[in-house]
């Protein structure tokens, strides 16, 4: 695999990324491709392991030496192929994944790993660019038919793999359009909108049907549904926020995350001319960073995700609040043993476009004038596990828009899950320990029955679950009319 001791020659490249002063100023993707003579000299890093440990880090199991060696050696048309075998869609993990994959690299013992995911993109690309990647609709099909609830990543998955299998897949999904938290959470300077669209086509193009702003449950009776089809697959994410529950929370100015990602996202579309037919008008009153003190509570991707917004709406301040220890960065590998994914980033995307991390500090008080937030009382946090507020260390800052974003604890109850009468695990997730249901002929996959993850846990977990769905169906006789 790659060159016989490329790894003792040749050093990680970058991420190629465009300058942090000047991508603010647009909504373009901040990250580009590797060259293909970049891409080869990546590929051979790749040190031909006994055991390839980036197969146990990756959920999809992504055979990754072999797309690395065929890349090395110029087979690229080979490279998708090996690619495609276990993901549906890496321009998507390609893009947003956090690579854990990068940890579990044997190089990364003592060294910069290979660098998986920059190659993985650089394969996909190039696939589209060249014309490789082609609707293959099934040969036959079953006259089974399944509903997929939810298009984020666990569903599409799973659509497209139960399409490739022959049945009649529909997917529904209540926003305007499909992706879930791809198209209405991450930023475009993160994730272009096209990357979603144009692997939509192809799946629409192969037989799957899309049904846009339906919400199962409510504006269609899930019992309904199930009537009507084979099976029915829930995919509809974890979405219930965690809450925030300190003085002032409910001060005007002071929102969920999610709010004011979507409310972006959908402002960026209508700015770039792509918006959907569907898509709401703008709300009278907006939530906006523009000219305003931000503070960020949370360090994850939301969180990341909110600031680098707040940068492009030039917000007059951008701070983070993150409960926990700054971690250690390089030497996180003293510390976390291999192949362990060691919490090592000191920055991320947003944080090189500006604004203040502020590590173990965290809100204790909103604080408002005339019903609206001006400003945050916080102070430093104590020791793990419960990092709670010391006393004594008080601090203020303004805040005139607060952004919590604190993860998130379950999928919505109300509507299907309550209307199918689904059981629940302790964390609120819908039950389903093998992706069947409590409901007879009901599936989940994704962040509904495993809580909130990663994409690339998302797409393994539809793919899962339509292996379930396929044996179940290949077992019992036709249900739907």
């Amino acid at each position: 695999m790659g060159e016989l001791g490329g790894f003792l020659k040749i050093s990680r490249a970058p991420t190629p990324e465009r300058d942090p002063r000047t991508r603010v100023r647009d909504h373009a993707e901040i990250y580009a491709v590797l060259t293909e003579p970049d891409a080869r000299d990546q590929g051979a890093r790749c040190m031909d392991c006994g055991v390839p440990f980036c197969h146990d880090g990756c959920p999809l199991g992504n055979r990754i030496p072999d797309w690395n060696d065929l890349v090395y050696q110029g087979r690229w048309r080979e490279a998708i192929d090996q690619l495609h075998a276990t993901n549906n869609f890496p321009e998507w993990t390609g893009r947003i994944c956090p690579a854990p994959c990068e940890p579990a690299c044997v190089l990364a013992i003592n060294d910069d790993p290979v660098s998986i995911k920059q190659i993985e993109l650089a394969i996909i690309e190039r696939a589209f660019a060249e014309g490789w990647v082609v609707p293959r609709p099934p040969e036959r099909r079953s006259g089974r038919t399944v509903a997929v609830v939810g298009s984020g990543p666990a569903g599409l998955a799973a659509a497209a793999e139960l399409n490739r299998a022959g049945h009649l897949v529909t997917v529904y999904e209540r926003d305007e359009g499909p992706g879930g938290l791809m198209r209405f959470g991450v930023p475009d300077a993160k994730q272009d909108k096209a990357s979603i669209d144009r692997r939509i086509s192809l799946m629409e193009q192969e037989g799957v049907r899309f049904v846009y702003g339906v919400d199962v449950g409510v504006d269609l009776p899930g019992e309904q549904l199930l009537a009507e089809v084979d099976a029915v697959v829930v995919a509809t994410g974890s979405r219930v926020h965690r809450e925030l529950e300190i003085p002032g929370r409910r001060l005007e100015g002071v929102h969920f995350a999610m709010e004011y990602l979507y409310e972006r996202n959908r402002a960026v579309a209508r700015e770039l001319g792509t918006a959907l037919p569907l898509t709401p008008p703008p709300p009278e009153h907006p939530i906006t960073a523009a000219g305003k003190h931000v503070v960020v509570i949370g360090g994850g991707d939301t969180a990341m995700d909110c600031v680098s917004n707040a940068h492009r709406e030039l917000a007059a301040s951008v701070t983070v609040l993150d409960t926990y220890p700054e971690p250690i960065g390089t030497h996180a590998r003293d510390v976390v043993p291999w192949p362990e994914q060691p919490r090592r980033l000191q920055h991320t995307y947003a944080m090189d476009e500006g604004g203040e991390r502020r590590w173990r500090q965290s809100a204790i008080e909103i604080v408002g004038d005339d019903g609206r937030a001006q400003r945050i009382r916080g102070a430093h946090t104590g020791p793990g596990p419960d990092y709670a507020p010391v006393a004594g260390t008080e601090f203020e800052l303004p805040a005139e828009l607060v952004l919590i974003a604190i993860g998130f604890a379950h999928p919505e109850h109300e509507g299907l899950l309550t209307e199918l009468g689904l059981e629940l695990d302790r964390r609120g997730n819908v039950k389903a320990p093998a992706y069947a249901a409590s409901r007879a002929r009901v599936f989940a996959a994704g962040d509904a029955r495993r809580g909130q993850s990663l994409i690339v846990w998302a797409i393994a977990e539809g793919r899962r679950c339509a292996r379930a769905v396929e044996k179940y169906l290949a077992e019992i006789p036709a249900v739907a009319a």
